[in-house]
């Protein structure tokens, strides 16, 4: 898949926070750390891998989200419809990687030259939306497997974010998972591999919906997954499994 990368994800189970506004606060003690490029700076970087925290990027390879500074670079033919729930992104055609996997392999880059030492793939859904485009989940698979070559390229390593589905697919290849509500929608189960595999599943539960929280953190001690409680907007607030 290309060069090897330096460090290694941390062994499942550890804690970690996800923070993607703009007013980031890293929280003591935690293990690894997920965050918008955009919203820290090199040194605070710096200064968590220094206290070795593992440092996750995020960056949107399903959508084009239109605050970007690289906005401009998509064509229009590869943007399609608007994604419901945010409204500031749209659905990209990743059927047709060379002009979106440039731009993706400069994020890439972007967030190596920052020192971030792994990324989040946000959106590898597209093919289960109502997207304008007819993806496949073949269509999305080659995608993927671009996009992993394209981070360890740069000595980054990369996980599975959310879709389940493609678990077996991917966790050979992928160096840890990061879900969503696994626990409030039921799948957690799906992603037992990668704990099976000995990669950590960073799961994200969240307060907007009903949950009992307690009973949640028992299943994420049962199965080895690292989970927290967060808000809708990923800010630092942040309940922790005790």
């Amino acid at each position: 898949m290309g060069a090897q990368t330096a460090f290694a994800a941390p062994d499942p189970r550890v804690d970690w926070d996800w923070q993607l506004s703009e007013d980031v606060v890293p929280p003591q003690g935690v293990r690894a750390f997920d965050a918008d490029p955009d919203n820290v700076t090199r040194a605070q970087i710096a200064a968590l891998n220094g206290a070795g925290v593992y440092t996750i990027c995020y960056v949107s390879v399903g959508t084009l989200e239109t605050y970007r500074n690289d906005a401009i670079l998509f064509p229009k033919a590869a943007v399609g419809k608007r994604y419901a729930d945010w409204p500031d992104e749209f659905f990209l055609d990743i059927r047709e990687p060379n002009t979106i996997l440039r731009i993706m392999e400069r994020r890439f880059l972007d967030c190596a030259l920052k020192g971030f030492q792994a990324v989040e793939p946000d959106n590898l859904d597209v093919y289960e939306n109502d997207s304008g485009f007819d993806i496949s989940r073949d269509d999305t698979l080659r995608y993927i497997i671009a996009l992993v070559r394209a981070a360890h390229n740069v000595g980054l390593e990369i996980g599975q974010k959310n879709v389940p589905e493609l678990t077996a697919d991917l966790v050979d290849m992928m160096d840890f998972a990061i879900t969503e509500s696994c626990y409030q929608d039921r799948w957690c189960g799906e992603m037992r591999a990668y704990v099976d595999a000995g990669k950590p599943v960073f799961d994200a539960e969240y307060n907007d919906r009903n949950i009992n929280f307690n009973k949640a953190c028992k299943l994420a001690e049962t199965m080895g997954i690292s989970m927290i409680l967060k808000d809708r907007d990923l800010t630092s607030f942040r309940k922790v499994c005790s």
